[in-house]
């Protein structure tokens, strides 16, 4: 239900067996988990700082167009940059998170994504902006790779589905960055607003990254060649029976992507054109959908729990489809709103779990390949509605939410017994005889080659 035990996440098994800490004022020890709830604790942060710095910097994309005078279409081309940035970097995050480690990988990019904020108010020209945007892009698509993976190891440390918390953090994260945004849209111009975020993510980066540093990294293993999605010649066989199970992972984050970008660019439009909404009720649209996503995540170590990840992931699927049905086709707001709301319900745990699941197959090669499916769906979604609302209708366009969504579902069953290859016996069985006697062992901490 939440991924297999720490004997194929070596990385935090040091931190399983290290005895907990002496309690400070004398009342006896911490928790045995302490180290690991400090891990999680600096992981939640970085997930939670990716959301509020790619949040700031979007709302403030209007203003950057005023400074570089870049037409609409110009302006598009340059936001490009962004989705190049990424795509181009989150496969070589992968290969780098299994040469150095995810928890330096993570840290590393978080600080990359926190210098790029200063580079966009720089830009006087939509050429300049698009460059500048590579670079954001860049750590944006790396720090996604590289969070993801270490949240992989420890999700399989702490032996609790823990996933989709950290998401709701990004989530939170996100809607801390657009608030904080609109109220400096009126007063605070880009060249201070997006610096100051950016030196905050570098406090941020140097306060929680030596919780996650101090984790020691997975070493290059036969485990590690076994899991990946680019195997050895060696090991043909067994890359082939986890490359497609990864690949369709990807494709459910893809399915559940598109409705998240679909939504963000459209839901208002929807209400206010074809059920003609008051403005401030259409843009409640977005509002509502991303705070029912969020609550969905904060609570979905408990649904995975009880249900386990190919139910959770059929029943949100499922429940999103109706939900965008509702919602395309309401004779009104309010209805609408509601079908918003229940989207947003049920696709709020199937990206975290789907990449989450890649992972646990693949390592962090497996991560890359279901983050950018899924980021490719987050870019596919706001111009394919576009094109099917000029040719049709916008609320039969938005129903191709509630299709994919029911195509996730159908992947999620399609894929509900896909485990990752065994580990060596020797070794596992050692760990779990004695981890503390597999570490004194020789058990490494470093990276390998």
């Amino acid at each position: 239900m939440c991924g297999t035990g720490p004997t194929l996440y070596p990385s935090f098994v040091p931190l399983l067996n290290k005895p907990a800490p002496a309690d400070p004022e004398g009342a006896g020890t911490t928790s045995a988990r302490s180290p690991l709830s400090r891990v999680r604790t600096a992981l939640t942060v970085f997930f939670a700082l990716d959301g509020l710095l790619f949040a700031g910097w979007v709302v403030r994309i209007p203003a950057i167009k005023e400074q570089t005078g870049a037409s609409a279409s110009d302006l598009g081309m340059a936001l490009l940059g962004v989705s190049a940035g990424a795509v181009a970097t989150m496969a070589l995050t992968g290969r780098l998170c299994r040469r150095y480690g995810s928890p330096a990988m993570t840290v590393a990019c978080a600080a990359v994504l926190s210098l790029s904020m200063a580079l966009p108010p720089l830009a006087h020209s939509a050429t300049a902006l698009g460059l500048v945007l590579l670079v954001f892009g860049a750590g944006y698509g790396g720090i996604n790779v590289a969070m993801n993976s270490v949240a992989v190891d420890l999700v399989a440390a702490l032996r609790r589905p823990v996933m989709p918390s950290f998401h709701a953090a990004f989530s939170l994260g996100g809607m801390l960055g657009a608030g904080l945004g609109g109220l400096a849209a009126g007063s605070v111009p880009p060249s201070v607003h997006l610096p100051a975020l950016g030196l905050l993510g570098l406090a941020a980066t140097a306060a929680a990254g030596p919780a996650l540093l101090r984790a020691p990294s997975a070493p290059a293993r036969p485990a590690d060649t076994v899991r990946s999605t680019a195997p050895a010649a060696g090991n043909r066989t067994t890359g082939n029976r986890t490359r497609g199970p990864v690949l369709l992972l990807g494709l459910i984050a893809l399915c559940t992507a598109y409705g998240e970008g679909a939504m963000a660019d459209w839901s208002a439009l929807h209400l206010q054109q074809d059920l003609h909404a008051p403005p401030g009720v259409a843009a409640a649209a977005y509002a509502l959908f991303a705070l029912a996503m969020t609550v969905g995540r904060l609570t979905g170590a408990r649904l995975l729990e009880r249900w386990g990840q190919t139910r959770t992931l059929v029943a949100g699927g499922a429940a999103a489809a109706a939900g965008m049905l509702l919602g395309a086709l309401a004779p009104n707001a309010w209805l609408a709103l509601a079908g918003f709301a229940a989207a947003g319900l049920g696709l709020a745990n199937i990206f975290p779990v789907a990449v989450g699941r890649a992972g646990e197959l693949a390592g962090p090669g497996g991560v890359a390949t279901a983050s950018t499916l899924g980021y490719g769906g987050m870019l596919v979604g706001p111009p394919a509605i576009g094109f099917l609302a000029e040719w049709s209708t916008l609320p039969t366009a938005l129903t191709t939410v509630a299709a994919l969504a029911a195509g996730a579902a159908v992947l999620a069953y399609a894929t509900r017994n896909a485990s990752a290859p065994p580990a060596p016996r020797a070794p596992e069985d050692a760990t779990r005889r004695s981890g503390a006697a597999s570490v004194a062992a020789g058990a490494p901490g470093g990276t390998g080659p």
